[in-house]
């Protein structure tokens, strides 16, 4: 797996890995993460994947090279508490469920982890859905993270998570 900094010319693959996503959940009947529609045709989510290409924080993780997964990288969101130290902030991860099982999204997570610390930072966090049975918050968990606090956007139910790092 090769993890490559993402473009706007990865604007299409990623809406696309947010297209299989949706399509999996939806299939469970768990819309409540994203929703049932997908992203591509969307115009507010392909500027926000644009935004993030141009950000600079957009790292795509090919397989084969073929892009399997997206993690996005850089200030909090401003529905979160703020933090009190330094931090590298996930802004956005997504993997291309025809890749599940191969350990896409914990290589990207732990990609962050390694440039927050390459930044000097000792603080990594990120929030998630946090609805139906946990299971999203399960996994940060098993990839290092640690629950700071719950909160809520309108409706949507989400977790702060955060994951010390070494200097």
């Amino acid at each position: 797996m090769d993890i490559r900094e993402g473009t706007t010319g990865d604007i299409p693959a990623v809406l696309a890995m947010f297209d299989s996503a949706v399509a999996w959940l939806t299939a469970q009947g768990r819309t409540g993460q994203w929703g049932s529609r997908p992203f591509t045709g969307d115009p507010r989510r392909t500027q926000q994947i644009t935004h993030w290409a141009e950000s600079g924080g957009m790292r795509i993780a090919d397989i084969g090279g073929t892009p399997a997964g997206c993690v996005v990288v850089g200030p909090a969101h401003d529905y979160v508490t703020p933090a009190t130290e330094p931090e590298l902030y996930v802004q956005a991860l997504v993997t291309d469920r025809r890749h599940a099982g191969r350990r896409v999204g914990r290589t990207l997570l732990d990609w962050a982890a390694q440039h927050a610390r390459a930044l000097g930072l000792p603080l990594l966090r990120v929030d998630c859905y946090a609805g139906d049975d946990g299971r999203l918050v399960a996994y940060y968990e098993s990839c290092g993270f640690t629950r700071v606090q719950p909160f809520t956007v309108g409706e949507w139910p989400g977790m702060l998570l955060q994951r010390r790092l070494p200097q």
